[in-house]
């Protein structure tokens, strides 16, 4: 008889209820009885407090799927586990520990389950071991922990405050990409949220890192948030499927939302194409759970994607898939602004803002001494091109519409 796996959820380390695997593709959870009793709230916003499991017969329930890693991180911990072969539930499992966000997923039977793990000589795919943390992406990383000033790689037994990113062997100079894009991001919406990153050292390891520290801890304790994807229920397969609407009717519909939160996200994904990422998909927007509701967590993943012949927005506008952003025009912008059910005069005023912080966003890239000067010349290059195709038009548009 196969081995049907299980784990127990825990919510910012209290215990939270049950992760079944069941006969066939079900997977379910229970919130347990003392959780129900408790007055704590739900661990996603689908899935709400009750009594009853919640089942999903297609493997993981959303929520839970949109947990596991992705990509290089993916691959290495097949790698540590041995198989070649593994369910996205057993992934969690064995890594579960630290996933982003309040939610922890915990195997009893870890030991038992990993006792038979390769020898690992690679320091990135040790401190993935020893740490059990569980990140999207598809770039190397790890999870780290800031003690005395320095930086070292978490332990399973810590909850860690830095995520470090690696160079990626297809796109050597991405992390350079990511500062400078960032950079600009900050300079485009000042009084916007953003990560706070830098270039680093490690201990432990000869190669610097990107650093990044994670806006889902403070002082020692897990902060709760939710990525679209998850938001929307949607697995982690389906991230590039659907619509930015999608997220803005999903702001503009809920009483846990503040409406004025989707003119921010308008205005962020507009800083977003402005600046040539195209890899804005739902994984990369999130939102906080927090006493008054659910308000935007900092943004994050801000990469000029278009730098690496990327070209194709990753959701669509107006029912407009797969549009390469070098068709990208005018009424896209405004249309997309209708998706988001904002006025014309709203839409102008983020254009007006981008347009009076450009300079600076161009200035940010120029004036740092982070990538090469190709990069940074490339990166205000295509940013001039997109203002003066598109966004410097759209004053123009919105007259000749009124």
């Amino acid at each position: 008889m196969a081995e049907l796996f299980w784990g127990k959820v825990y919510f910012k380390d209290v215990f939270a209820g049950y992760l079944r695997q069941e006969p066939g593709e079900t997977v379910s959870f229970a919130y347990d009885a003392s959780y129900l009793q408790s007055n704590l709230p739900p661990i996603a916003h689908t899935l709400p407090l009750q009594e009853a499991a919640f089942k999903s017969h297609n493997g993981l329930h959303p929520f839970f799927d949109n947990l596991v890693a992705e990509g290089w991180l993916e691959g290495a911990q097949k790698r540590l586990l041995g198989k070649r072969s593994l369910s996205r539930f057993e992934l969690l499992l064995a890594f579960g520990a630290d996933c982003a966000g309040a939610v922890s997923v915990v195997d009893p039977e870890i030991e038992k389950r990993t006792q038979s793990l390769l020898d690992v000589h690679d320091p990135k795919e040790m401190a993935l071991l020893t740490s059990r943390a569980s990140l999207s992406g598809v770039q190397p990383k790890i999870t780290l922990i800031e003690e005395k000033g320095k930086l070292r790689p978490a332990r399973s037994n810590e909850l860690s405050t830095h995520i470090a990113k690696f160079a990626s062997r297809g796109h050597p100079d991405l992390l350079d990409n990511e500062i400078l894009t960032t950079k600009a991001f900050k300079s485009l919406l000042p009084s916007d949220g953003v990560v706070e990153l830098y270039m680093g050292e490690i201990e432990g390891f000869k190669e610097p890192a990107l650093i990044i520290k994670r806006f889902d801890r403070y002082q020692g304790a897990r902060l709760h948030f939710e990525e679209f994807n998850q938001l929307l229920g949607k697995q982690s397969a389906a991230k590039y499927d659907g619509s930015h609407q999608e997220m803005a009717e999903f702001i503009l519909t809920s009483d846990k939302c503040l409406p004025v939160q989707a003119y921010h996200l308008y205005a962020r994904v507009l800083a977003g194409l402005l600046l040539g990422n195209t890899d804005m998909h739902f994984k990369n927007f999130a939102m906080f759970h927090t006493e008054t509701g659910y308000r935007l967590t900092p943004s994050y993943d801000q990469v000029c994607a278009a730098l690496y012949d990327y070209k194709t927005l990753a959701l669509s506008i107006r029912g407009a898939s797969n549009l390469r952003i070098g068709n990208l025009k005018p009424k896209h912008i405004l249309e997309l602004g209708k998706e988001f059910v904002l006025s014309s005069q709203a839409i102008q005023m983020i254009v007006e803002q981008l347009g009076k912080n450009l300079d600076a966003a161009k200035q940010s890239i120029a004036e740092s001494p982070v990538g090469s000067i190709t990069m940074r010349d490339q990166l205000i290059d295509q940013m001039e091109k997109r203002w003066n195709g598109i966004f410097a038009l759209i004053g123009k548009s919105l007259s000749a519409k009124q």
